[in-house]
């Protein structure tokens, strides 16, 4: 965390990690990043809204991050890859390793556009502890999380969690108000609800500018 090359949104929360280890490349343009995150076993409408709002923040000028497991994180790195965007993958493991292994060849093509990263030594395995620590990482490491669907015992809350206790905002998909986790945290401060990337990134730059969220 000492070198010049250190990610400046990760640089300013308390609990970065002291070593990043990563394939590819970081760039200072990665500032302006967004997590799109969500569960592993997601429904077809949910990976196609983690599409859409891949491809629209990507249109946008930013660039998507997210943890390289199955479901809407596949998605969102994929979209982001076919619009012709950068994303980085923040993975739960050691960059020597691939879980889960069928996206080796996806992991590769983000290390080859992007950046694949990670805080644990290259060799280690995945274990029940590391993802929750991946999370807090990928929180750090953007400007916002945008949860695209997720159950109440989804490892998506620990990011939510570790995103509001960075003073980073937490966006949420109208669907998740079905869920009482979901309405309960979309009363808390710096949450809000949107589907659009486009009011995504408005109301991103509109917080960062100290402005209000709408102009009424």
């Amino acid at each position: 965390m000492l070198d010049p090359g250190y990610p400046v949104n990760l640089h300013a929360v308390h609990d970065r990690p002291a070593l990043l280890f990563v394939r590819g490349e970081l760039r200072a343009d990665d500032e302006r990043s967004v997590a799109i995150v969500g569960s592993r076993h997601a429904s077809q409408e949910g990976l196609a809204h983690a599409r859409r709002l891949a491809t629209g923040l990507s249109e946008a000028g930013y660039v998507v991050a997210s943890g390289l497991a199955a479901g809407i994180d596949a998605a969102a790195h994929t979209a982001t890859l076919d619009a012709g965007g950068r994303t980085l993958a923040v993975i739960g493991t050691g960059v020597d390793r691939v879980y889960p292994g069928v996206h080796a060849s996806l992991q590769r093509t983000i290390a080859e556009r992007g950046a694949v990263i990670s805080c644990f030594w290259p060799d280690q395995a995945p274990t029940r502890q590391s993802f929750p620590l991946r999370n807090g990482v990928m929180s750090g490491l953007t400007r916002a999380t945008v949860i695209v669907e997720a159950s109440s015992t989804s490892g998506t809350r620990v990011q939510a969690r570790r995103a509001l206790a960075h003073g980073r905002p937490v966006y949420l998909a109208t669907k998740l108000l079905a869920q009482r986790w979901a309405r309960e945290l979309a009363e808390r401060p710096n949450v809000r609800v949107s589907d659009t990337a486009d009011e995504i990134a408005a109301m991103i730059e509109r917080q960062r500018d100290g402005r209000p969220l709408t102009d009424e």
